[in-house]
């Protein structure tokens, strides 16, 4: 069984990719013996995706995948977009990512927008592959729930009509962006007979 080396260290996207991804082995690239930090400096999620992905490949030799994804608000011109885990300026400060977007969004009557997730597949001859998707919803005006990370006990889904912080792991993932992004993909490979 062939491998996949995830450009991430996060298990619930390692889950996830494997859930989506059975005919390979899908393992972390730390495991896979790449250490440090790769430099996302693409402006969109797809160049992120690509930059995470070739890095890898290119380093191991072997079959990388990544993915970037974020939340954009039409009321902020998409933003927080590519700069969702920073956005507060420290990279992963969900908590104060999140009082900084209901502080941008205090006088703002839209408050509908979506998740964004592009993925990225990179293979040793040098081949990609790429695709995206997106979950629509609104974000609501205080946190709610437990569950999911980031942004996702701001968000509405108006989906599955509920909000991610309750959702389960199952209802989340059966609107998730990243998901949609990752069966895009699966669908791209088979088209050419490479899963």
């Amino acid at each position: 069984m062939e491998t996949i080396v995830a450009a991430s260290g996060n298990k619930a996207k390692i889950r996830e990719i494997q859930e989506i991804f059975q005919g390979f082995t899908v393992i972390p690239m730390q495991e896979a013996g790449f250490l440090g930090d790769i430099e996302e400096n693409g402006s969109t999620f797809t160049e992120n995706a690509l930059i995470k992905a070739r890095a890898v490949s290119e380093k191991l030799g072997c079959i990388a995948l990544a993915d970037d994804s974020g939340l954009c608000m039409y009321a902020l011109r998409g933003a927080p977009g590519i700069y969702s885990a920073r956005f507060c300026g420290r990279h992963g400060d969900d908590k104060a990512n999140n009082r900084l977007l209901l502080e941008k969004l205090s006088d703002e009557t839209d408050r509908r927008g979506y998740f964004e997730s592009a993925v990225a597949i990179c293979f040793p001859d040098g081949r990609t592959l790429t695709a995206s998707g997106r979950t629509f919803g609104v974000i609501l005006p205080e946190e709610h729930g437990e569950n999911g990370f980031g942004y996702d006990p701001l968000f509405f889904s108006t989906e599955i009509d509920k909000c991610f912080g309750i959702a389960s792991a199952e209802e989340k993932n059966a609107v998730s962006h990243r998901g949609r992004a990752l069966r895009a993909l699966a669908e791209k490979m088979r088209a050419e007979g490479i899963l």
